[in-house]
């Protein structure tokens, strides 16, 4: 994982993990919730097939969290890969509240041609 270089391109939802060719190895898409309190809401973990098995997803999912303790906020996962990440790292991952992860699903659901 030494070669990857992670970036958070908020305004494009997108947490990328770039190869040191500046190829994106893996990203998270997400967005950003703003009621009824501010969260990261990561959709989708993707790993292009020749950089799987590096250790990117999970490094990706780390760095949310980080990211999201950083600026006091927290991460209400609708990713299934980061749901899984959270739960085996529940010392990096605090639970998401439930209102705030229905409030994401709610979200999702009204803008259906974001993901």
């Amino acid at each position: 994982m030494s070669d990857i270089t992670i970036r958070d391109d908020r305004t494009g939802g997108r947490l990328e993990a770039l190869a040191a060719d500046g190829e994106v190895a893996g990203r998270i898409e997400y967005f950003v919730l703003e009621a009824p309190a501010r969260a990261l809401v990561p959709v989708h973990t993707i790993v292009e097939p020749a950089h799987e098995g590096k250790g990117i997803a999970g490094s990706l999912a780390r760095e949310l969290y980080v990211i999201a303790a950083r600026e006091g906020i927290p991460v209400a996962p609708l990713c299934p890969y980061v749901v899984k990440w959270a739960e085996r790292h529940p010392d990096e991952a605090p639970a998401a509240d439930p209102e705030l992860l229905r409030a994401a699903k709610d979200w999702l659901i009204a803008h259906p041609g974001r993901f």
